[in-house]
């Protein structure tokens, strides 16, 4: 595992003093929060790790297309190996979105494929693409050894140096041991052992997540079928199939298609399928069509503010701090880049 895996309580700590100020002021909202922080806190996102798909219009004829930023090593990387390739392809165009669930998922393929009453004959896969494994799913982040109180307010770090951390205790999550943030992405991290632990780590199933679409196991799908969420989290999801990536602009063009009314949300009627015109890796359009985005570290004194902020909202609307948040409620903030 590489660095920049940061824990929300030393972030919140370092966060305090200004925290404690904005509470004697008028405090901000979580969004005015993020509009202060300054311009070295935010990452770039490379290109190369974009994709940009592009709908039919809809029918007013605007234009619709879906920005996906796909996951950074280590995670998931024979599978986002195989959508580059699929992409590169050209394989993805003229696919369609088959599947529409509601509170659930939007999914997309080809409709020929594994479909019993398909009208035509699936698309051949492209040449070399790279096996994938279920054992995948989640990923060792080797030995952690604890040093705290107890578990709930441990700070572990590898044998390396290399900082590991977790939510405070109002962060507790009911599907892993703790939960941490790495280049952006939320983990969740279970441990084994009593002195030292032996961790694992896998990306979570967050509203806009986009994961791979597969048959029973053994099967861990190649990258030719894809879903993003559209409802509340569906963390029982987690490390069960692939986590890819996430939507980071047009998730609206997705969420509000009208809804299957087959089996598991899937279109009983193919004139309802909505028709994907392309895919493309962003650093292979023209550099005038490039999208540019960043994000905020999740290692700042700004995102630690931000998620206090959402898991403790004081700005006048609301009367009640919640007193702590889900790991999906503190969206890490990812904006485009002005051309």
């Amino acid at each position: 595992m590489t660095k920049h895996l940061i824990s929300l309580a030393a972030a919140l700590a370092l966060a305090t003093p200004s925290i404690a100020q904005e509470e004697a002021d008028a405090a901000p909202s979580p969004n005015e929060i993020v509009a202060q922080a300054e311009a070295d806190e935010w990452v770039a996102i490379a290109p190369e790790d974009l994709l940009v798909m592009t709908l039919a219009s809809d029918a007013e004829g605007n234009e619709r297309k879906v920005v996906i930023q796909l996951m950074p090593a280590p995670f998931s990387a024979a599978w986002t190996a195989n959508i580059r390739k699929f992409a590169r392809a050209g394989w993805y165009d003229d696919i369609t979105v088959n599947r529409v669930q509601d509170n659930y998922v939007v999914q997309w393929g080809d409709a020929n494929y594994d479909n019993p009453e398909a009208s035509g004959e699936p698309k051949g896969l492209p040449e070399g693409l790279l096996q994938t494994d279920e054992a995948d799913y989640s990923l060792s982040a080797g030995v952690l050894e604890i040093r705290g109180e107890s578990a709930d307010k441990i700070h572990p770090y590898t044998k390396s140096g290399e900082r590991w951390g977790t939510f405070p205790p109002s962060f507790n999550d009911p599907y892993s041991t703790m939960i941490a943030l790495k280049d952006g992405w939320p983990l969740g991290i279970k441990l084994s052992g009593t002195s030292e632990y032996e961790a694992t780590a896998w990306p979570v199933h967050c509203y806009g997540m986009v994961g791979v679409g597969r048959n029973l196991t053994p099967d861990a799908g190649t990258g030719a079928e894809l879903y993003t969420v559209i409802g509340h989290a569906p963390r029982h999801l987690d490390r069960n199939i692939a986590l890819v990536g996430r939507i980071v602009e047009g998730i609206e063009h997705l969420s509000s298609l009208p809804r299957g009314k087959g089996v598991l949300g899937f279109y009983e009627d193919e004139s309802r399928r909505t028709p994907i015109l392309t895919v493309r890796v962003a650093s292979e359009l023209p550099e005038g069509e490039q999208p540019a985005f960043e994000y905020l570290d999740t290692e700042g004194t700004t995102f630690a503010a931000y998620a206090d902020a959402r898991a403790n909202r004081r700005d006048p609307f609301f009367n009640v701090p919640a007193g702590g948040a889900d790991i999906c409620n503190i969206p890490v903030p990812i904006r485009r880049v002005a051309e």
